[in-house]
């Protein structure tokens, strides 16, 4: 591991963290106008982005673990895309918190942390493939999630729909590469695993 990399991967967490996001593509927009959303729809879809929220935290963490841990440069390079496109839910989720008069989560840097280690700990102790494996099951974790907040969302609330919907296709879209780099199926009990902490993440994350 080099000092360079290592510097990389701690700018990567100041920037997630404390920094404000830069989006390489503009916002989603809805095809229909938002509507007027009552102060307890407004605090639901609020509540919704946080945990989107937290969830780019997370997986600005893990790819920046894994990349870190890699050893292939050629998937190092598509991690590094990943996360780059990533870094856009970022920066869409934590300003449609802000159009919501809402804040992210305060235990962000715990997330960061904790999905850093993770991601880190698959690359170096289970090498490139199981650390695929860890994207895909992540990722379809994550599309899964997203629809059920399109199911949960306010009908009114359309400016977050269209930001979820494209969240939800580049998440697909990361599983497939990550599939056909060479991705290994994980053990059930590691899913489940995954699951349980994500549960009580999106739980917590919803409130605080």
């Amino acid at each position: 591991m080099s000092l360079n990399a290592l510097i990389l991967a701690a700018d990567s967490a100041l920037r997630t963290l404390w920094a404000e996001p830069r989006a390489s593509r503009p916002t989603p927009r809805a095809a229909t106008a938002e509507l007027v959303m009552s102060d307890a729809e407004r605090r639901e879809a609020a509540a919704l982005m946080r945990v989107n929220h937290v969830g780019e935290v997370c997986a600005q963490a893990l790819y920046t673990g894994q990349a870190l841990a890699c050893q292939d440069p050629a998937l190092r390079a598509k991690l590094a895309e990943a996360s780059r496109e990533e870094t856009d839910h970022l920066a869409w989720t934590l300003q449609r918190l802000h159009d919501l008069n809402d804040r992210p989560s305060l235990l962000n840097p715990l997330w960061y942390a904790g999905a850093f280690a993770i991601g880190y700990a698959a690359g170096k102790l289970g090498g490139d493939r199981v650390s695929l494996g860890f994207v895909v099951e992540t990722e379809r974790q994550v599309e899964a999630h997203l629809q059920s907040h399109m199911d949960r969302l306010p009908a009114a609330d359309s400016a977050s729909r269209a930001i979820v919907a494209q969240m939800k296709a580049d998440e697909m879209a990361h599983a497939q590469m990550a599939q056909k780099a060479g991705a290994v199926e994980l053990p059930g009990p590691v899913k489940t695993l995954m699951q349980t902490a994500a549960k009580v993440m999106t739980t917590v994350a919803h409130r605080v």
